[in-house]
């Protein structure tokens, strides 16, 4: 029998928290709700939470703040929700790691379906593989197929693929992508990142990549359409 999703909500408003648990609760969720950003990561760790919802101003610490920090250890999907639709806020929230970005007022029945997106995105695939559109991850194996067809990667080129492919669409910072996807004591530098990206499309067009999934965003990094 399926497991039914648990969705963790942190917002320190009570009508719009009131209104989102109802909803995903109606949509057949388990929701959980806290107000304060320090309840957040402690739940996390503890396990069991499929989507995190997250307010972007609650009372305690930033929402990108507790974002920032759950993206050292998780994939987590997140969706951020905000009273500002400000670009440069949408932007930073998804260099920071967040998959989705909902702007208050919004209907609760449409945060039900982007809930839904998200958590079938993250679901994995048959025999241990998480789908991304052509793409599959075999993170125990440390394996990544596209369209059906195994990839043949470095260490690094492996790490630097998968952290773009878990956040698609995010823009990802040369230093971001050093952190998460070299060893803390490597002897990197930007131009690592960059002869990497291009070992990896080469190897993509190989396998069929047409046009190129990577996106170069000069001057601030990469990102991936899948």
């Amino acid at each position: 029998m399926p497991t039914t999703p648990t969705i963790l909500l942190a917002e320190d408003e009570t009508a719009i928290a009131d209104a989102v648990v109802y909803a995903l609760r109606s949509e057949g969720f388990a929701v959980e709700h806290c107000l304060l950003g320090g309840d957040v990561l402690p739940r996390i760790r503890s396990g069991g939470v499929d989507l995190l919802l997250l307010d972007v101003g609650l009372p305690d610490v930033s929402g990108f703040e507790v974002c920032r920090t759950l993206r050292g250890f998780s994939d987590l999907p997140v969706i951020f929700l905000t009273a500002r639709n400000d670009e440069i806020d949408r932007v930073l929230g998804l260099e920071l790691g967040a998959d989705d970005y909902m702007a208050k007022p919004f209907s609760p029945r449409e945060l039900a379906a982007r809930v839904r997106a998200r958590l079938r995105r993250h679901a994995p695939a048959g025999g241990g593989m998480r789908a991304y559109g052509r793409f599959e991850i075999d993170g125990e194996g440390r394996r990544i197929r596209y369209a059906g067809r195994a990839l043949e990667l470095t260490r690094y080129e492996y790490g630097l693929l998968a952290e773009l492919l878990r956040r698609p669409g995010a823009i990802l910072s040369r230093a971001q992508l050093l952190d998460r996807a070299w060893d803390g004591d490597s002897d990197s530098a930007d131009r690592t990142v960059d002869t990497h990206v291009k070992t990896l499309r080469a190897k993509l067009r190989e396998a069929g990549a047409d046009p190129d999934p990577i996106r170069t965003h000069r001057g601030i990094g990469y990102s991936i359409e899948v």
